[in-house]
């Protein structure tokens, strides 16, 4: 039996001011559970890994929301040109396109270092993902569209399959 890891998901969504609060629990091999976040400026996805039994029965833990200086871009609707600052372990910017429905998508944000070394894993599926380490390394070139459906979607699939 291959050992499995705990992993807690929760998603963050900010609608006209307001926090949202999604919350996941499932299993995962641990090679693939990172712990850390991903911050879009409109949205945060927090993932916290445990490894004993019915470690995920408690309520995840909060998000940290203390800035930590990091400052990078992200996408609202046209711009990408939008500073976000970055908070607890999200300690580089990263950056990805792909397209959605037929339309190019860009996604920009705070990420932790944990969750870009899974780089090669998401690469498969849109056109390009990258992460840097400097403040606002991300560049700020408008697009089509931004997703936080797309970030989402893909951690969950990396997370929970």
């Amino acid at each position: 039996m291959d050992l499995q890891i705990s992993v807690f998901l929760l998603f963050v969504l900010f609608t006209a001011g307001n926090g949202t609060i999604i919350t996941a629990k499932s299993c995962a091999l641990p090679n693939g559970c990172p712990s850390g976040s991903i911050n879009l400026g409109i949205g945060k996805i927090a993932s916290t890994c445990c490894n004993t039994n019915l470690c995920n029965s408690l309520d995840a833990p909060d998000p940290a929301i203390v800035p930590n200086g990091k400052k990078c871009y992200y996408c609202d609707g046209q711009s990408c040109s939008n500073t976000l600052s970055c908070s607890g372990s999200e300690e580089s910017c990263f950056a990805a396109t792909g397209k959605f429905e037929s339309q190019p998508i860009a996604v920009k944000g705070c990420v932790s270092t944990s969750i870009c070394n899974f780089v090669s894993i998401i690469g498969a599926f849109v056109d390009g993902v990258s992460c840097c380490s400097g403040n606002l390394c991300n560049s700020a070139k408008s697009v089509t569209q931004s997703f936080l459906f797309l970030c989402c979607s893909l951690l969950s699939f990396i997370l929970l399959h």
